[in-house]
């Protein structure tokens, strides 16, 4: 449970149907291999003990009395598991039946949880046999055990784990719109098991999946939805033993038509952080106080086996890519365009370096213009030459300008450059920061007149990466009056890009060629002079690779984890493409500038937000410029 993760499985186990005797024993072996592999929580299918379909047999007082042997038979056969277990079955309390999850731990019943929401329509006829939950919470004696907590909505928190608490809610009360689960997020519960027996029919599974995303998502938890599997009656009905685990509305694990156990971990740190961020799941007023029940677990790591990605910027299907660029590119382009339309900017000014980022600037600003029905000769397009400009990067600039139509500028900056290096005393032979610095301010001075003398914006080329960094001249390229990469990390800069690229494959080879060179260029922002007509400056070389940048970014940013969590999550992620030293090194850089260029962010331009990580201080990201960083030096060096 080390860093939050909870190892969390559904179960699906054969049975035969009334033989409660045979189901018992599948119940408690299945709790045995979940326990062995080191699931924490595992959810059971509904009415499991005795089978899902038995129809009127649930008037049969044999039939009841072997289903509470049957837990009897499981509680002791697991009196040394720890794992915490939502086991199905009927159970009369007070001359009514129940649909019941009986949650139980190390031969103990933590609480019986009734299904609320009882079917009567099409195959399904609950209400025939069984009673809703009541209102009121009742104490019942069971298997030996007595004042057993017997109500819906309970809530099982673990004493020694921050942000492990659980909830029980069974089938039907997922699909009904007051679902049960909703008071108990509202109350705590981070991990809510749905115990379920689903007929298979055409769309339904798909419906399912929906639910189960949609319900973690707004209710921020982990969703386990299992359903009933081999051993049901196929006398109307097909059960498919459908399993998903689901966390903040995304599919960890899925399983179906195949039993046994679907294990993944649900993250209860990243949980915890989203509601403390939405404030979004505070009781309501005047709701009615929750049962609590407490248990324990034995602390130790949990062994990943969900998916992390190494950029998680980046949607990994091609499908969710291309239609993530298309919609990045809408966003940044309206804004754009309301911008340009909002001030009467007769032209929008873009310095063309040849390099990514003013790539996609140049790129959104032609979208943009489109959108205004303005021709592309709006756009002025300034490369600026200077000592660490190479052929390569002129030349795509300007091929770029001109196959989007835009006005092409070149205005070369040497001469300016050394007048002021003279006015200043600065050495020519020195390539400090000053060297550098001169040189992206010249820049932006450029830019700044060429806009005033046509009537248009400066628009800005930096990127979220380059931001949180502090990657960037302070009043030089940090400056501009609209900053369209301002939240698109690096690593999704360059699939934008590409994805622009492709789409123009066929339109214009010239284009799509350039832009495909472009790509292949060395991330640079050429203020030193090239050697032998290269590049000699390369940013990753000094600041670290982009990719590990953007992975530390989204973690820390988006859900506040700890340098420990995140190194643990880079190892994982990672592991095939950097070693521990190389990933602990730049995480340190990554920290140590996040902090210390935090005055560079308090006076952004604006610019348009595309994702959920941003650093506007305007509203998403509201930092002191003097905050230290010795709480997160601290944990950094730990991990040496």
């Amino acid at each position: 449970m080390k860093d939050g993760f909870i190892s969390v499985a559904c179960g699906a186990p054969k049975l035969r149907l009334v033989d409660c005797d045979y189901n018992a024993e599948q119940t408690f072996l299945m709790m045995r291999a979940a326990e062995k592999a080191g699931v924490k929580v595992l959810v059971l299918p509904e009415l499991g003990l005795t089978g899902y379909t038995c129809g009127d047999l649930f008037y049969q007082n044999s039939l009841l009395r072997g289903a509470e042997q049957a837990l009897s038979t499981v509680l002791e056969a697991t009196r040394n598991l720890e794992v915490v277990t939502a086991v199905g079955l009927p159970l009369r309390v007070k001359d009514r039946l129940y649909n019941c999850a009986a949650v139980i731990q190390k031969g103990q019943i933590l609480g019986l949880v009734p299904k609320t929401h009882l079917p009567n329509y099409g195959e399904f006829y609950e209400r025939r046999w069984f009673s809703p939950a009541p209102e009121e919470a009742e104490y019942v004696d069971l298997c030996g055990q007595t004042s057993v907590a017997f109500a819906a909505g309970q809530i099982f928190v673990c004493q020694n784990i921050p942000g492990l608490t659980l909830g029980f809610e069974i089938c039907e009360d997922l699909w009904s719109p007051d679902s049960p689960s909703v008071e108990m997020a509202r109350s705590g519960a981070a991990i809510i098991g749905n115990l379920s027996a689903s007929d298979e029919v055409l769309g339904k599974a798909a419906y399912r999946r929906q639910l189960a995303a949609t319900q973690s998502a707004k209710l921020q938890c982990g969703y386990l939805y299992t359903s009933a599997g081999e051993g049901e009656s196929t006398s109307d009905m097909v059960f498919g033993a459908h399993q998903l685990i689901a966390e903040n509305g995304s599919i960890l694990a899925e399983r179906r038509f195949d039993g046994g156990l679907l294990i993944s971990e649900i993250d209860v740190q990243r949980l915890a952080c989203e509601r403390r961020r939405t404030q979004a799941l505070t009781p309501e007023p005047g709701s009615r106080r929750r049962d609590y029940t407490i248990f324990f677990l034995q602390e130790e790591k949990t062994k990943l086996t969900r998916y992390a990605s190494p950029m998680p910027f980046v949607p990994q299907g091609k499908e969710d890519r291309d239609a993530r660029c298309r919609e990045i590119l809408l966003i940044a382009s309206l804004g754009l365009k309301q911008r340009l339309e909002h001030t009467g900017a007769k032209t929008a000014v873009v310095g063309l370096s040849g390099g990514l980022d003013s790539t996609l600037a140049v790129l959104i600003t032609g979208l943009a213009m489109k959108m205004l029905d303005r021709p592309m000769t709006d756009i002025i397009a300034v490369t600026m030459p200077c000592f660490g400009t190479t052929d390569r990067t002129r030349n795509n600039a300007v091929i770029l300008a001109e196959k989007l139509g835009t006005v092409l500028k070149t205005v070369d900056i040497a001469a300016s450059v050394r007048s002021h290096f003279r006015d200043i005393g600065q050495d020519m032979e020195n390539h400090d920061v000053t060297y550098e610095n001169a040189q992206a301010r010249e820049r932006t001075q450029v830019l700044m007149d060429i806009a005033n003398q046509t009537g248009g914006l400066v628009i800005g080329t930096g990127d979220l990466s380059e931001l949180a960094l502090g990657w960037c001249t302070y009043n030089g390229d940090h400056m501009s009056m609209y900053a369209v990469n301002a939240s698109i990390p690096k690593t999704l800069v360059r699939h934008l890009v590409a994805h622009l690229a492709r789409d123009n494959a066929e339109k214009d080879e010239a284009l799509h060629d350039v832009l495909e060179d472009i790509l292949d260029t060395p991330v640079s922002p050429e203020l030193l002079p090239a050697v032998q007509g290269k590049i000699s400056q390369r940013t990753e070389d000094l600041v670290g690779p982009y990719e590990l940048h953007d992975f530390f970014l989204y973690y820390m940013l988006r859900w506040g984890f700890s340098p420990a969590k995140i190194y643990r999550l880079a190892l994982y992620a990672l592991e095939k493409r950097y070693s521990r030293d190389v990933i602990l090194k730049w995480m340190k850089v990554f920290y140590r500038r996040f902090f210390s260029q935090q005055f560079k962010r308090n006076c952004l331009p604006d610019g348009p937000k595309v994702g959920s990580v941003a650093l506007s201080p305007r509203g998403d990201w509201r930092m002191p410029s003097d905050a230290s960083w010795a709480l997160w030096r601290a944990e950094l060096e730990s991990l040496e």
